[in-house]
């Protein structure tokens, strides 16, 4: 990644001319066309951009193609809560594109997008009070410079362009394809091919499904077992609605308050009855597969129920293709890939034309963007968090970090409120900065890590905590990841704590 100078220097040197913003979003996926429509929506006088990497829009729903790629939380959460979701609770990355072509679209959002602008640096002048963007044109290598008051982060937590795929023995012997589903090719076949996929996720729950129909058989391979929830891809509440001719926005509504009611019952269940939860949910799965199944070894997880995602299979379909005999189960570890597959520690060797690694993701906290103040780089890892979402040290900007227990979108709105909020705050004080910082009553207070790992402890956390912000053991302190408390909180958020740090424009700055 070039410094800043030499960003700089590259700039001067093509000419490109400084274009300003009140406030510059970064990515046009499901987070930044939130944000989009929340400025638009609630600060309709201050000019914005968002600036997408890729192509056009979408994110994840864009940049997967792998089969049968769909949402794993129901889109009655997931969809935004100003626009009504009509389809399937759960859909398809080309439903969920066509949700957002039409947000887009309905609120003239278009002319403020720009596509394939990749931002490779943001540099805060406390002098100036504004950020400096430095980015490049994909599709023509022009170098591009923007500066802007405020800056959003909707870019995601995660590298889309790899996966992560563990280091196995003897990988380059193997034959075969191996492919991640982050980076599948284009019109890849594979009729009549044996796979294994290693993994035993939401992204396994999904590809094994779509493609058993075309395979001569596929198996899972995963190192442990985890939770799934079957059940029907359709909502009672809203069909019964919808029969009764309610209007959409309110079917939208109710439907959405039930959903989350019964996620919020759940994730409490978990909590403080988990081995009922836990039995309940094995015994769902066990209704779904063939009699005397081993259930205990190969969907009996070791952790509590919430620990990690559950994943939620619409209409059972991962377990019909095992009850068909076009799909099985292997609960192994690795000892090395062979020519013709993979040798389980066991001594089972797994034969596969095709090897798919369904193996997670690789964190990218702040979208591989070089972060510095006045020129000195930033320390992500170094900051202290608040409400995940600001950082200590890093003025004018909000990062949007969703649920793992709820659906994503549900903090896209709500952090869309609060920006608009602090907004039209910093517009009251006549203030061009705010950041947050530790309070005197903070100065004691414990920092921790992002997350507690006895609360949630997926293995692109654990194996990135040391990439993430710090905690405190304070709420405000912390991204708690419960939605059911946060959406109390958010709208009382007192913008005149003395956690926020106003500086007006005829102030003189630390570094002036």
């Amino acid at each position: 990644m070039p410094d800043t100078a030499t960003l700089d220097k590259s700039a001067a040197k093509s000419g490109a001319k400084a274009q300003h913003f009140d406030v510059l979003v970064v990515g046009a996926g499901i987070s930044g066309v939130g944000a989009a429509y929340h400025l638009q929506d609630q600060c309709p006088g201050m000019s914005y951009v968002v600036l997408e990497a890729l192509e056009d829009f979408g994110g994840t729903w864009l940049m997967h193609k792998y089969p049968g790629i769909r949402s794993d939380s129901d889109l009655y959460t997931f969809g935004y809560r100003f626009k009504p979701w009509t389809g399937n609770p759960i859909a398809t990355a080309e439903e969920i594109r066509t949700y957002m072509d039409e947000v887009i679209e309905e609120n003239d959002l278009k002319r403020h997008i720009r596509y394939q602008h990749k931002i490779l640096s943001a540099d805060w002048s406390d002098a100036d009070n504004l950020w400096t963007i430095h980015a490049t044109r994909t599709d023509t290598n022009e170098d591009l410079v923007f500066t802007c008051g405020f800056l959003w982060m909707c870019q995601g937590y995660y590298r889309h362009s790899e996966g992560y795929t563990p280091d196995w023995p003897d990988m380059d012997k193997f034959k075969g394809d191996i492919i991640h589903p982050q980076t599948w090719p284009e019109n890849y076949d594979y009729k009549g091919k044996k796979v294994v996929v290693i993994g035993s996720g939401a992204t396994t729950a999904t590809i094994v499904p779509a493609m058993a129909p075309d395979c001569e058989h596929i198996t899972v391979l995963q190192r442990s077992p985890t939770y799934f929830v079957p059940g029907r891809n359709e909502n009672e509440v809203a069909d019964m609605l919808r029969l009764l001719e309610i209007d959409e926005e309110w079917i939208h509504e109710i439907t959405r308050k039930a959903v989350l009611y019964n996620q919020a019952e759940l994730t409490r269940r978990s909590f403080e009855e988990p081995e009922v939860v836990k039995q309940e949910l094995i015994d769902g799965v066990k209704e779904l597969l063939p009699e005397g199944y081993d259930v205990d070894k190969h969907f009996t997880p070791k952790y509590r129920p919430w620990r990690q995602r559950v994943a939620f299979v619409p209409d059972g379909d991962l377990f019909a293709g095992i009850k068909a005999g076009k799909a099985s189960m292997v609960t192994d570890e690795i000892e090395r890939f062979t020519e013709k597959g993979i040798l389980l520690k066991s001594g089972e060797e797994l034969e596969a034309d095709i090897i798919i690694t369904a193996t997670g993701f690789n964190l990218c906290a702040l979208g591989d963007i070089a972060f510095s103040r006045n020129g000195e780089a930033i320390k992500f890892n170094e900051t202290v968090t608040y409400r995940g979402m600001m950082f200590t040290g890093m003025p004018n900007m909000v990062w949007v970090f969703g649920y793992f227990r709820a659906s994503w979108t549900l903090r896209v709105d709500m952090v869309g409120d609060f920006v608009c909020r602090l907004l039209k705050k910093m517009q009251q004080k006549g203030a061009k900065k705010v950041e947050v910082a530790l309070r005197p009553e903070d100065k004691d207070m414990p920092i921790l890590d992002w997350i507690d790992t006895e609360n949630f402890n997926p293995g692109y956390i654990m194996r990135n905590m040391h990439l993430l912000p710090k905690r405190g053991d304070k709420p405000e302190w912390q991204h708690n990841q419960d939605y059911w408390t946060e959406r109390k909180e958010f709208p009382d958020i007192d913008l005149d704590d003395a956690a926020f740090v106003y500086t007006k424009a005829d102030q003189i700055s630390d570094v002036a």
